[in-house]
């Protein structure tokens, strides 16, 4: 089977984990090599050390780019539930990709800011909104959203399965699935 990488971005409680790990379910029973690289994760394991600077972000998603690469060129799908703020830092994944011939998806979890901060799952626009802590990706930090994504999510206006229904139809059509 083909591997890809999809990666999943959006502000923090988009909801790109859950849609991932709905996908990775779904995949995995169609017999597919399903690995879910989750942003947390692989802050605490492969980019612990790292911070929230500009070229911090950048170092730790071009890490998680390689890795996503190196397991999707092996065949394995690679969901990549990052948020990756910076436009350039996703293109110079895409373009790693690209020229080792692996096939990679940018899905943008298109949620709004109101709406994310009401999920709030890990609790940071709470801790944000108190001063507890600063530079809050999509708050006062800043997210390029892709202008063009292989496929636009907005997972509030459907459930989690209709959302990676969205995204294995993709998939599907790219001949991946």
């Amino acid at each position: 089977m083909t591997g890809a990488t999809i990666w999943l971005t959006g502000l923090p409680s988009a909801g790109k984990t859950t849609i991932a790990r709905e996908l990775a379910e779904r995949l995995r029973g169609e017999g597919h090599r399903v690995e879910v690289l989750d942003g947390d994760e692989i802050r605490e394991f492969l980019s612990a050390g790292l911070g929230f600077s500009r070229e911090d972000r950048h170092t730790n998603v071009q890490r998680i780019g390689f890795v996503a690469e190196l397991l999707a060129s092996n065949g394995v799908k690679a969901l990549v539930p990052v948020i990756a703020p910076y436009a350039d830092s996703r293109e110079a994944v895409r373009k790693r990709h690209q020229q080792e011939g692996t096939p990679y998806l940018e899905v943008h979890v298109a949620t709004p800011v109101d709406v994310c901060s009401e999920r709030d799952v890990k609790g940071l626009y709470a801790k944000q909104a108190a001063g507890e802590i600063s530079g809050l990706t999509g708050v006062d930090d800043p997210y390029e959203a892709p202008e063009s994504p292989d496929l636009r999510i907005e997972s509030h206006t459907q459930t989690v399965q209709e959302s990676a229904a969205a995204l294995h139809a993709l998939l599907t059509e790219r001949g991946l699935a």
